[in-house]
């Protein structure tokens, strides 16, 4: 039986599902399994092959991941605005502390934070990567997080940061 085509799928393919699990073979026969830059180099370069296995309703179906750049850009490989909401530029961010925070001196704490620069968070993962990069903060990426707009005012998103990063 021969695996199926994860670009087949487009999309819809579950690339960042916690119940997909990929599985690397290398041109040795080597099995690991993971996501990580390396892999998709491993795979780009014909080093290795990509599969993963997502579970259905009753059994579970092989896939040969086809579109490498598809799988780059749904792990926040490669960047991908349009799934992140995010430019690759230094974000204009205004921020405070929320006023339903309850314990300002606590390692995390919540915050309200504005993005002027015209961008909207859809990856919470891909925005904290950002703000590591150019702010040094430490946004909580294992918790929930939210987001409400008024009409005529920039989109307000409810996150948690590490309080000693903030600045």
């Amino acid at each position: 039986m021969q695996p199926r085509s994860a670009a087949a799928a487009g999309r819809d393919f579950p690339y960042t599902s916690r119940t997909t699990c990929y599985i690397e073979i290398s041109e040795g026969g080597t099995v690991s399994h993971g996501i990580d830059s390396g892999t998709y180099e491993r795979a780009r370069s014909g080093k290795s092959s990509l599969y993963a296995v997502w579970p259905g309703e009753w059994s579970s179906h092989l896939f040969v991941i086809d579109d490498l750049d598809e799988y780059a850009r749904a792990h926040g490989i490669i960047h991908d605005q349009g799934r992140t909401g995010l430019a690759e530029h230094e974000h204009l961010v205004r921020w405070k502390l929320s006023p339903d925070e309850t314990k300002p001196n606590a390692s995390y704490v919540d915050i309200e934070l504005e993005l002027d620069c015209g961008c909207v968070i859809e990856d919470l993962r891909a925005f904290a990567n950002q703000m590591r990069t150019q702010r040094g903060w430490d946004i909580a990426t294992s918790g929930g997080w939210s987001s409400s707009t008024r009409q005529g005012h920039n989109t307000t998103y409810s996150l948690r940061a590490r309080r000693k990063s903030l600045s």
